[in-house]
């Protein structure tokens, strides 16, 4: 299927790995043009070339920008022209009890998990309605739906990012640009592998073995019982991303596997 995507230009906040670098690869793979964005600028840099290598004849750049640093932010805004398609990806995220998170950690959760997608989107919708035309897409999960009781704080920005992104929406009407959320599922990115490999290698066990262990442990009812690979969410972002979804919009879509047992 083309997803006439060709001449399109995407921007993916937090996209060196994981699950934003498979939305970059499958945007390229379409024929739109990307922007990656990372931290640190060496691996910002890195990841570029990384892409280029598998799709050389195609338009790729890429801006180093902390979310945690308004700084930073405000100099990435000002770079940010003529964007088609934003994907709101960047997050941070760790198991943490109630009780031994502080004040800090909340508003830095705010910070980088919501505020990036508010500020993003505040530059650039207004130039996806002078042309008629754009996509924004928020990358949830579905712990901002069953929010867990050890990760509360990543739970409650996640749950404001499908916020933002229905009023976003409303914003929207008679327009050619569309407002939607996904909520993915456990998915095995590079940030959930470390922490696999490492409990692997303590207890002396293969990753594989290690990975179906947690998620029978954690997920004994997701259907595809297994992680969700990074693509896999990849594949409904870049549909959303495409002119052929135009008639989703305002919506929460899952990527989940079945882990959220409700209608």
């Amino acid at each position: 299927m083309d997803l006439k995507l060709k001449g399109k230009k995407a921007f993916i906040s937090g996209s060196t790995q994981g699950i934003g670098f498979a939305i970059a690869q499958q945007l390229l793979q379409e024929g739109a043009s990307v922007t990656i964005n990372g931290r640190q600028k060496s691996k910002t840099e890195q990841s570029k070339q990384q892409l280029q290598k598998q799709f050389p004849d195609s338009q790729i750049s890429a801006i180093s920008a902390d979310f945690s640093k308004k700084e930073e932010v405000e100099s990435l805004l000002q770079y940010l022209t003529d964007i088609d398609i934003l994907v709101n990806n960047v997050g941070i995220f760790e198991v943490e009890e109630f009780q031994n998170v502080t004040d800090k950690d909340w508003y830095d959760y705010f910070e980088i998990n919501v505020m990036s997608g508010v500020r993003l989107s505040r530059k650039l919708l207004p130039q996806m309605q002078n042309k008629n035309w754009g996509r924004i897409i928020f990358i949830s999960s579905e712990s901002g739906v069953n929010v867990p009781e050890n990760m509360i704080h990543y739970g409650m920005s996640k749950a404001a990012m499908s916020a933002v992104a229905n009023g976003l929406s409303k914003l929207t009407k008679g327009t050619q640009v569309t407002v939607n959320t996904v909520l993915g599922g456990p998915t095995y990115s590079d940030g959930v592998s470390k922490v696999v490999e490492q409990i692997a290698e303590a207890q002396n066990l293969e990753i594989e073995q290690m990975k179906n262990a947690i998620i029978q442990q954690s997920n004994p009812h997701i259907l595809l019982q297994r992680f969700i690979n990074p693509n896999e969410i990849a594949n409904l972002v870049t549909y959303l991303a495409s002119p052929l979804s135009i008639a989703t919009n305002g919506a929460t879509l899952r990527a989940d596997s079945g882990v959220l047992k409700t209608i």
